[in-house]
């Protein structure tokens, strides 16, 4: 009898012993293909070595300090790594835990950095319905995914929503994909005159929404208008790319296909390759900037944050996932599967899109 309060508390999971490349062995020898990388986080498979000894060499080194007193070698670098490859102006890297931890964040700066600007009136969050930023009450509330809302109902912060972009099921009959993008996009722009003038502090979306709706990107064009309609209401655009990031989409990140920058972005998951938990919230340099200038300090903080070992890993995480041979061959087997899912699929009754 296990001790654990395990996801499912009827059913109690085989044990997992080892893992090696793409397979997890359990207690009884059985061999899993772990093809989802569990959560979609182990994109360098099981067993790395370089990641094994990067993880043994900080723990011989340092395994913890409080970030409230020292910062250090290791979280540094792994910052430095992260920044080099972003473009401008994001450039100031906060490490957390978990992608929840990292969205929290970037909703709590970007309500402290119009208190700071001097526009205390902004409190609206806006998400997307079908969207998914984690589990915790901030970021449930954000989300967008009613059946994990329902039970938190009573408990979750006031948010706003808008229609996800989700073209094989809200585009009109004959409505291209940029009308309907445009469309989809304007609910923002009529939300914000209807909440009133300067009452929107951020937007939050997951470039390619992930669990909700299954890997579904936007349309072509509609992360633009969104950007715009943010710059003309001077929403900040706050972009979760912590199942999306880190090269899944034949990019370092999902947001360059669409030639736009976020001011705030979440990444989780292939950071850490499933070998530490670390998350990372990016700003922008203007958030930054006027808060140092401000009251100088952002007025949230974890006990494990900018943790040395889980950012030794990230920074193998980052070196070996920003290789541009690695980019380039996602991108080609992306090609190679949907190409292999439309042989075998196309016609099939139950697929539609």
């Amino acid at each position: 009898m296990s001790s654990l309060l395990h996801r499912n508390l009827r059913v109690e999971p085989p044990v997992a012993v080892r893992g090696e490349d793409i397979y997890i062995y359990d207690a009884g020898g059985r061999r899993y293909l772990d093809a989802c990388g569990g959560a979609a986080v182990s994109c360098l498979g099981h067993s790395d070595p370089d990641m094994a000894e990067a993880i043994r060499e900080q723990l011989g080194k340092l395994a913890y300090s409080h970030s409230s007193f020292f910062t250090t070698e290791a979280a540094e670098t792994a910052g430095a790594a992260l920044a080099a490859h972003l473009p401008r102006p994001l450039e100031k890297v906060l490490f957390v835990s978990s992608g929840s931890e990292a969205v929290e964040a970037a909703v709590k700066i970007a309500r402290q950095y119009f208190v700071e600007k001097g526009e205390p009136q902004r409190r609206h969050i806006v998400g997307r319905w079908q969207s998914y930023h984690g589990n915790t009450l901030g970021a449930l509330s954000a989300g967008g995914n009613k059946g994990r809302r329902a039970l938190y109902e009573p408990l979750l912060n006031q948010s706003e929503h808008i229609s996800a972009c989700y073209a094989y099921r809200g585009r009109g009959h004959n409505e291209t994909d940029e009308a309907y993008g445009q469309r989809v996009a304007s609910e923002l722009d009529e939300l914000a005159l209807q909440l009133g003038p300067g009452t929107i502090a951020a937007f939050v979306a997951e470039t390619v929404v992930g669990a909700t709706l299954g890997a579904v990107p936007a349309v072509s064009g509609y992360f633009r208008a969104i950007r715009e309609i943010c710059d003309r209401h001077g929403i900040l655009l706050i972009l979760d790319e912590v199942m999306c990031g880190l090269g899944r989409t034949g990019s370092l990140f999902a947001f360059e296909q669409e030639g736009i920058l976020p001011d705030i972005l979440c990444i989780a998951k292939g950071l850490g390759a499933g070998y530490q938990p670390i998350a990372a919230m990016v700003v922008s340099q203007k958030v930054h900037d006027t808060i140092r200038d401000g009251t100088g300090a952002f007025l949230h903080g974890h006990t494990y944050q900018a943790h040395p070992v889980a950012c030794a890993a990230a920074k193998v995480a980052i070196d070996k996932i920003a290789r541009p041979e690695l980019i380039a061959h996602v991108a080609d087997r992306g090609e190679q599967l949907i190409e292999g899912l439309r042989q075998r699929l196309a016609g099939h009754r139950f697929v539609g899109d």
